[in-house]
């Protein structure tokens, strides 16, 4: 069971040692995107949003989020991270889509790949809980890790 890090000699779940890994620093980007009505996404712009400035609370959120990912993701490692930025582009296509996305930084032993997916999903979700008032059928298309540096497995970029 050796080559399956993520199991103990039981075959019992377990978190990684990272100990003897070495420490770099590490980036990693991830993107949700939300769909919504128009009457949301004027909403939105508008700042017409009963609870609030909605990007501004799904800012925060995302940021909240990137820095407790171990306290939700079981195996994580508690990491301190150097950096949490969240941005957001409208694109409109028959319908509007907010593509929000979240880069999260580091210098350590263990990647921030899902500080950076867990920021992305938490903004997606506040901006649900936000604007459900307005319209419910708001989805939350795909989420997925658009690039990441650093560490023993190298660089990756998604390929679109």
């Amino acid at each position: 069971m050796s080559e399956f890090t993520h199991f103990n000699q039981e075959g019992r779940a377990r978190m990684v040692d990272v100990s003897d890994k070495e420490v770099t620093t590490r980036t990693a980007v991830a993107k949700s995107v939300l769909g919504v009505s128009e009457a949301i996404h004027q909403a939105i712009i508008g700042g017409t949003v009963k609870k609030g400035d909605v990007l501004s609370v799904a800012q925060v959120a995302g940021i909240m989020a990137a820095k407790n990912t171990h306290q939700i993701i079981p195996m994580c490692h508690p990491l301190p991270l150097s950096g949490v930025d969240i941005s957001f582009e409208w694109i409109h296509k028959k319908e509007w889509f907010l593509c929000i996305e979240a880069t999260v930084k580091t210098t350590g032993r263990t990647g921030v790949e899902m500080e950076a997916l867990t920021a992305a999903s938490a903004v997606a979700l506040t901006i649900y809980d936000m604007c459900k008032a307005i319209d419910k059928g708001m989805v939350i298309h795909e989420t997925a890790l658009v690039s990441k540096t650093g560490g023993k497995s190298g660089d990756y970029h998604i390929d679109k």
